[in-house]
Formats: C-alpha cells, sequence, structure tokens
C-alpha cells in the first residue's frame, strides 16, 4: 500500500502543478492580446497541460479512493477534506472552461481575475493538507 501512497502523492503533485499553472497561461494570454502580441502559442499550451493535469487528477482520485477503501479512513477532518477535494475537482473544470474559451480566442477577464482565481486552488489545498495531516476533531 506504500506504493499506492507514493503515487497517489506524485499524482496530486502533478496536477496541483498543473492546477497552479494553467491560470498564470490565462493571464499571459489576456495580457498578450491586449498587448497585440501573439498568443496562439498560449492556447496550445493550456490545452496540452489541462490533458495532462486531467490525466493526474483521474490518477489521484483513484489513488485516493483506493488509499481511502484500505486504511478505512473516518471522521469530520475526512468529510471536510473530501468536500474541498470536490471544490478542487469543480475548480478544475471551471478551468476547462477558460480553457476553452481560450482555444476560441477569447477570455472574458482581466489579469487580475485570473491572478485571484490562481489564488482559489492555493486556499483549497491549504484546507486539505491541514486535514490530512493535523486530522482535527470535527463532529
Amino acid at each position: 500500500m506504500l506504493w499506492v501512497k507514493t503515487f497517489h502523492i506524485l499524482f496530486v503533485m502533478s496536477w496541483m502543478a498543473g492546477i497552479f499553472y494553467l491560470p498564470r497561461i490565462f493571464v499571459h494570454f489576456v495580457e498578450g492580446q491586449a498587448a497585440g502580441e501573439q498568443v496562439d502559442r498560449l492556447a496550445i499550451m493550456a490545452r496540452k497541460l489541462y490533458g495532462f493535469m486531467t490525466i493526474m487528477m483521474i490518477f489521484a482520485l483513484i489513488s485516493g479512493t483506493a488509499l481511502w477503501l484500505v486504511y478505512d479512513f473516518a471522521g469530520g477532518w475526512l468529510h471536510l477534506k473530501l468536500l474541498f477535494v470536490a471544490l478542487l475537482v469543480m475548480y478544475h473544470f471551471w478551468a476547462r472552461a477558460r480553457m476553452k474559451e481560450m482555444q476560441q480566442g477569447r477570455l472574458d477577464h482581466g489579469g487580475i481575475y485570473y491572478r485571484w482565481a490562481n489564488e482559489i486552488p492555493l486556499v483549497l489545498t491549504i484546507v486539505i493538507l491541514v486535514m490530512v495531516v493535523v486530522k482535527p476533531q470535527i463532529m
């Protein structure tokens, strides 16, 4: 089971790398587009990154579920962690919608919006990490 845990951590790290970087591509896209720069390559990068991070998300969710079933974790901390994992998955699909808009040559917000949106997965990840490491007593 340590192998599953090892790969779960690897998959989560890879997914998080993508989820933290994709909104930065959005920032460069909208700011580059506003400056009249060529941004087609950024749209290609975003599409490829999204594909990679989606695969990593799927593997992270499968391996995490396997760990949960084997170790039979329980408690309020787990429910809160799973809630925040679900929010992170929702953010992942929000990023997909933005990536699809980008493929059409448009994003509806400016760089500041995407910079702030880039902080959302950080907050979600902090809560998830606290739940996993500290396992606070939650009713």
